[in-house]
């Protein structure tokens, strides 16, 4: 176990120092690769009814999740017990591709050089690569909402959450974790194609996130008081607007964030055209504002930086009591 937290820990470093190395194919995009192929099959075989779709779904995600978990665990199995060296440093590496804390921060601070030199159809597309949202129509305010919101939502499942699964049971656990977001991000809509079919992907994703949402929450809370932000607040709005989104998860982070911040998050928004209404999370006690989005992702580093501190003192603790 102690292989792991500190290949967890080299990783983290590593993502810190480099982001996403884009020359490489990304192990994500194989796994979205492996979901688009498998549903693409498993729909031929199994009838276009409810029953059908929801036993499809389930034969989807069996799979997804067998062979997220049982290839790098038996590559890693391998690795350790011919050459430990090679196994730590491929655990290492591919921790370090799975954490998306630099490309989150990345991706968002292109946002802000958008809203800060540039037009707001730059700013507008360059949100449209980070969120799901229509985003044509946005304005400044509306476009910075989303960013803050999409680096409060993926501090848990693109940075905390994985970590936590990477610290239980090293990286095949990570990948498996990032197999059941991934298929989340793509099944789990609640349309026509995917009401049945990406059911069981969907739920499972809520399970999986339930209790690192919540300690990505606590951890954004504490964040806040480490960082300049509001922690009273944070705590305060975190008590009180965890709850408000369907999912079960989402505004764990975002009412935390929307709290140390001193803003009002979510609401009603626009997917594929038509309108969803969503209820709000924080106050308003002041406009959104571009400065917001380095202020979101310095609360998400300092969010990680205690989750690693406490992953490392429990993973080397529990190495030296088994």
């Amino acid at each position: 176990m102690l292989y792991h937290i500190v290949a967890l820990a080299a990783g983290f470093l590593l993502d810190l120092l480099f982001g996403d190395p884009r020359w490489l194919y990304h192990p994500v995009c194989l796994i979205g690769n492996l979901i688009a192929a498998l549903e693409k099959n498993i729909r031929k075989i199994f009838p276009k009814s409810e029953k059908g779709e929801l036993a499809g779904g389930f034969l989807e995600v069996f799979l997804v999740c067998a062979l997220c978990l049982g290839i790098p665990s038996v590559v890693m199995y391998i690795l350790y017990r011919i050459l430990p060296p090679a196994g730590f440093i491929l655990e290492t590496f591919w921790c370090y591709q799975l954490l998306a804390a630099k490309s989150l921060k990345q991706e968002s601070m292109r946002v802000y050089d958008r809203l800060k030199n540039g037009t707001i159809e730059e700013a507008r597309h360059a949100v449209s690569m980070i969120v799901g949202r229509d985003t044509n129509a946005l304005t400044e305010e509306g476009v910075t909402k989303a960013a803050v919101e999409t680096v409060a939502e993926n501090s848990s499942d693109g940075v905390i959450a994985p970590m936590i699964y990477m610290a239980l049971g090293g990286v095949p656990l990570m990948f498996l974790y990032k197999g059941i977001n991934t298929m989340d991000s793509m099944l789990g809509y609640k349309n026509d194609r995917y009401l049945y079919f990406g059911r069981c992907a969907a739920k499972l994703d809520d399970a999986a996130n339930y209790i690192p949402a919540r300690i990505s929450g606590w951890l954004m809370v504490a964040a806040a008081f480490l960082s300049g932000l509001d922690g009273r607040n944070a705590w305060k709005i975190y008590r009180r607007d965890r709850k408000n989104h369907a999912s079960p998860n989402s505004a764990q982070t975002e009412s935390a964030c929307a709290g140390a911040l001193g803003v009002q998050l979510a609401g009603n928004a626009y997917y594929f055209g038509k309108l969803y209404e969503k209820p709000s999370i924080g106050d308003p006690g002041r406009p959104v504002e571009p400065e917001d989005i380095p202020r979101a992702n310095r609360l998400m580093y300092a969010a990680a930086f205690l989750n690693l501190v406490l992953c490392v003192l429990a993973g080397t603790a529990a190495a030296m009591i088994f």
